[in-house]
């Protein structure tokens, strides 16, 4: 089964994006702290990442670049998913394999996942 673990503070995108990936076959985990980014990908173990800039403790930019900087996990896609101007930048930045702007289209984020499973 294809995992993907969700890093976003709002609790009401969380909802939507666990309901919708589930409901298409994916297992779904989600943090609202990125701090612990290795600690959780570890124990779950995913296929995809999704990331949020705005989380609390270091950040998504933080969290992406501390799992790319981890030679066991640097290969795990990172979809940067967040609300800013200078998202391609920013995703660039944080070492992120792809992005997706808020307020997002749920196509569009569900066709970048499907890109990144059929690559692993």
């Amino acid at each position: 089964m294809n995992k993907i673990l969700i890093f976003d503070d709002d609790a009401s995108i969380l909802e939507v994006i666990t309901i919708i990936f589930e409901e298409n076959g994916y297992k779904v985990e989600i943090s609202e702290t990125s701090h612990d980014i290795i600690e959780k990908v570890s124990k779950f173990r995913p296929d995809v990442i999704l990331m949020d800039n705005w989380i609390p403790n270091i950040g998504g930019v933080e969290a992406t670049k501390l799992l790319k900087s981890n030679e066991e996990f640097k290969n795990i896609p990172v979809i940067y998913v967040t609300a800013n101007n200078d998202i391609a930048a920013l995703a660039e930045s944080a070492q992120a394999d792809d992005f997706v702007a808020k307020p997002f289209n749920l196509e569009d984020l569900e066709e970048k996942v499907a890109h990144y499973m059929k690559l692993k």
